[in-house]
């Protein structure tokens, strides 16, 4: 029985050990996100109607937290009002993370407008340096954003409304440099 005890501990400790650096499964798919962390900076549009642009200027930082378990998004827009000030026309702050039970990204999505908060839970999809998240527009159809890098490693997003899910019409565009 002595010589038991230590031969078992030997065959179950490098187990232990290894249990404990293997990444789970979570862990594996939020590093597709890795491509978006950082900080990044530029300039994009609003279209509100054909022909009705507000340009603007963004940064967005992009941080992995909980060991990498979840990943934070922070953007701020600025713009000119028309006298001239600078007024912020764009804020908000996102909460990405993986399921593995269900098998999918989950976005969590908050924006301060006019002194109200507002949210939206939903699923995002991550491909090759992609990332896209879309919900239900509350006045009908869906909005979607797609964001991708470009062939110069720049932050390229696109906003876009549809009402059937199936004719997308955009009315957002921005493109990000990340800061070093």
């Amino acid at each position: 029985m002595d010589k038991i005890i230590p031969s078992l501990l030997l065959l179950v400790l490098p187990a232990l050990g290894f249990s404990q650096t293997a990444p789970s499964p979570q862990l594996t798919e939020m590093k597709k996100l890795d491509f978006l962390v950082g900080r990044w900076k530029g300039s994009g549009y609003f279209e509100y109607s054909p022909g009705q642009r507000r340009n603007f200027t963004e940064t967005e930082t992009v941080q992995a937290k909980l060991d990498g378990l979840m990943a934070l998004f922070e953007g701020e827009g600025k713009s000119n009002s028309e006298q001239g000030t600078e007024i912020t026309v764009h804020s908000a702050l996102a909460l990405a993370s993986y399921d593995d039970l269900a098998k999918a990204f989950k976005w969590h999505a908050y924006r301060a407008d006019r002194g109200a908060l507002s949210s939206i839970d939903t699923e995002a999809t991550v491909g090759n340096n992609k990332l896209q998240w879309g919900f239900a527009n509350p006045r009908g159809g869906m909005i979607r954003f797609t964001i991708e890098l470009n062939d110069k490693g720049e932050w390229f997003e696109v906003g876009e409304s549809s009402a059937d899910a199936k004719t997308w019409q955009k009315f957002m565009e921005m493109t990000l440099v990340r800061e070093p």
